[in-house]
C-alpha cells in the first residue's frame, strides 16, 4: 500500500481560511471471487479533497449542500483509519474474476444433463399433501 496527504489553508475572497486535506492512496487486497469462492486481487485506489469544519453540525449541513466532502475536524486525526474507511467505500461489492481459472467447486455435470421431465418435482410432496385433502386448499 501507497499513501500520502496534502494540507492547505484555502481563503475564499471575503471569508475565513478553510482547511483542506488531500489524500491519495493505492492498494492490491485480495478477495474471495463470489463466482468461483477462489481469491481474485483488487487494485483499490483513492484520490480526494476533504474540508474540514469546527463540528459534527456544520459537516452534516455542508455536506448536503455541497458535492466536496466534508468532515468535522477532530482534536486527533487518525490518517491510517481515514485511509482505511475511504480505500474500503471503494471495495467492489461483488468481487469477481475477469474469467474464473477453475470450473465452480459445486458444479454437478451429471445432474445437469439430466432432463428436467425425469428429475424428481420438489413440490410433489406438496401437491400429494393437496390431493389428500380432497383437492381443498
Amino acid at each position: 500500500m501507497s499513501w500520502s496527504t496534502h494540507g492547505e489553508l484555502r481563503t475564499p475572497k471575503g471569508g475565513e481560511p478553510q482547511a483542506w486535506l488531500e489524500l491519495t492512496a493505492e492498494a492490491q487486497v485480495a478477495v474471495t471471487c463470489q463466482r468461483c469462492l477462489q481469491p481474485v486481487r483488487e487494485d483499490l485506489a483513492v484520490s480526494r479533497w476533504f474540508r474540514f469544519v469546527k463540528d459534527e453540525d456544520m459537516a452534516a449541513e455542508m455536506d448536503m449542500d455541497s458535492d466536496d466532502d466534508v468532515l468535522a475536524l477532530p482534536r486527533h486525526l487518525d490518517l491510517r483509519e481515514l485511509i482505511e474507511d475511504e480505500l474500503l467505500l471503494t471495495l467492489p461489492v461483488v468481487p469477481r474474476h475477469d474469467v474464473c481459472p477453475e470450473p465452480l467447486p459445486h458444479a454437478n455435470v451429471e445432474e445437469d444433463e439430466v432432463p428436467a421431465e425425469e428429475r424428481p418435482n420438489p413440490f410433489a410432496a406438496l401437491a400429494a399433501l393437496k390431493k389428500g385433502s380432497g383437492g381443498k386448499a
